[in-house]
C-alpha cells in the first residue's frame, strides 16, 4: 500500500487530504484507513504542485469527522 496523506479537514462533504510530497494518488483511486477499511475515492487534486491536496468523497457510512488527523492509503 502507498501512503496517500493525512486528512487535514473536511469541507462540503469531502475529506481534504494533504499529500506528503509531489507524488500523489490519481483521481479515482480507492483510499483506505489504517485498518484497511474502505474510506472513499479521490475526486480532485488541487493546491501547490510540491504538496498538493486531494479531495476524497467518502463511501456510504463513513463519518467524516472521525477521519480528521488519520493517514489514508491507496489500494
Amino acid at each position: 500500500m502507498k501512503r496517500v496523506g493525512e486528512v487535514v479537514r473536511t469541507a462540503q462533504g469531502l475529506a481534504v487530504v494533504r499529500a506528503p510530497d509531489e507524488q500523489y494518488a490519481d483521481i479515482g483511486t480507492m483510499v483506505l484507513d489504517e485498518n484497511l477499511d474502505d474510506v472513499g475515492r479521490v475526486v480532485d487534486v488541487f493546491g501547490p504542485a510540491s504538496k498538493p491536496y486531494l479531495a476524497v468523497t467518502p463511501d456510504a457510512g463513513v463519518h467524516l469527522p472521525t477521519l480528521l488527523g488519520n493517514v489514508l492509503y491507496a489500494r
